[in-house]
């Protein structure tokens, strides 16, 4: 048996639904939620049938007795960054959730608790969209030989 893992591009009305038929189907774990900014690869390879946006919301699913795996990607657009929760379907990703808003600045429909989880909650921003702007911290370094 070939250890491969099925992707499917799902479009982001249907992302929750889709999930939901999938544990039903017997895809119980789910494993991960990130996302992905594309800004800088508007032109990636996708699906004739997929219209690419800025952002991508990837999650991972695991059917451990049928000994297969799932990646679905969904297409989520700038000018709207929202998808619908997984909270329902699996309770786990409620933090994996908050990260990727925390992270890419994407809303979660219906998410019982988006409030920020990695960054301090008055962080301007998100640190993981393509255009964040690069922070500096000055440093200050001994001279060679100097005993402070």
């Amino acid at each position: 048996m070939t250890n491969t893992t099925e992707v499917r591009h799902v479009e982001r009305a249907a992302w929750r639904d889709t999930v939901k038929q999938l544990r039903d189907e017997g895809y119980v774990m789910l494993i991960d939620v990130t996302a992905v900014d594309y800004l800088t690869h508007a032109g990636r390879p996708l699906p004739d049938d997929v219209q690419p946006e800025r952002f991508e919301v990837v999650c991972g699913l695991l059917d451990m007795n049928g000994r297969r795996r799932i990646r679905l990607r969904a297409q989520v657009p700038a000018d709207d960054p929202t998808i619908q929760s997984l909270f329902p379907v699996h309770p786990g990703a409620e933090a994996l959730e908050r990260e990727v808003f925390d992270m890419f600045g994407i809303t979660f429909e219906d998410h019982p608790d988006l409030t920020r989880i990695l960054m301090p909650e008055d962080w301007e921003g998100h640190p993981l969209r393509k255009d964040y702007a690069l922070g500096r911290i000055p440093v200050q370094f001994k001279a060679p030989g100097s005993a402070r």
